[in-house]
């Protein structure tokens, strides 16, 4: 068992996030905020699920403000230019997003399946993880690129493709790291598991690293024109 104080902390930063994917889904659906790049509306409540108010205070001050219906309130047809930073981390918290729905797919999957790699859950976790990240990530990043490119399917995947699949790697990086730390120096006897507050916790923390560790990989690609300025 996890001790108290991680437990009482977990469920904390877990119900934060949970609010903070709230309140970002009650602004864009119920009071009307949609996004013009409709992915982003998927994006921002994931981002929220592990950066918590963080991605609150991101959407209100960057995002909020690509949406038709706060354009029209303040009369503008484009939203006010975010500086550099802020548009590299709207473009990391897009592959993060992808990365984050694979991650808690392929975590639930392998524990309520009770699957191994190596007689370690966690190599399968690697490996599920990886394949749904690619797979959504690419996924996000084609309804990004296509719509604005006019691109048919086949280019559309190739340019998604080219502009995803590093900071895919560098975000999965930053995470796999963290997860190997948790489960061979943190709890290496009694590995914490997805039933536990505390691993999701965890998880949220190796989320926000990963998100870091693909920051300059997203600078790259953006800088090149690889990867849309979103």
């Amino acid at each position: 068992m996890p001790p108290t104080w991680l437990t009482v902390v977990s469920w904390i930063a877990l119900a934060a996030a949970f609010a903070s994917a709230a309140v970002i889904l009650v602004d864009t659906y119920a009071r009307g905020y949609r996004q013009h790049m409709k992915v982003m509306e998927i994006v921002w409540p994931v981002t929220a699920l592990y950066f918590g108010p963080v991605a609150v205070w991101g959407y209100y001050r960057f995002g909020r403000k690509k949406s038709h219906r706060w354009l029209q309130e303040h009369d503008r047809d484009q939203a006010p230019e975010k500086p550099g930073w802020a548009t590299v981390a709207t473009g990391v918290s897009h592959c993060g997003a992808g990365c984050t729905i694979g991650d808690v797919i392929a975590a639930t999957g392998v524990f309520l399946l009770g699957l191994t790699l190596f007689g370690h859950e966690i190599f399968a976790e690697y490996v599920g993880s990886f394949v749904l990240a690619v797979l959504l990530g690419l996924a996000f990043q084609y309804f990004a690129i296509a719509p604005m490119r006019g691109l048919g399917v086949r280019e559309g995947v190739k340019q998604a493709t080219k502009a995803d699949i590093l900071s895919l790697i560098t975000f999965e990086i930053g995470l796999f790291a963290w997860m190997a730390l948790m489960r061979f120096v943190f709890f290496p006897e009694h590995p914490l598991r997805p039933d536990d507050a505390a691993y999701w916790f965890l998880m949220q923390v190796g989320m926000v690293i990963g998100f870091f560790t693909s920051v300059p990989a997203n600078v790259w690609l953006i800088r090149k024109g690889i990867k849309e300025a979103m």
